[in-house]
């Protein structure tokens, strides 16, 4: 029973690699976060 919900907190790509695939999500994140500080540069006339 503890194999099972161990097994269950991990996907099947985190299993096969030992890896956690977050790279797709950090790649939004970082140009996500950069077209905030555009955004904010503007806002407070940094760039203008």
């Amino acid at each position: 029973m503890p194999e099972i919900a161990k097994n269950q907190l991990k996907s099947d790509s985190v299993m096969k690699t030992g890896k956690f695939p977050y790279t797709f999500r950090a790649g939004w994140f970082l140009l996500l976060l950069a077209i905030n500080f555009v955004v904010a540069g503007f806002y407070f006339h940094i760039i203008e």
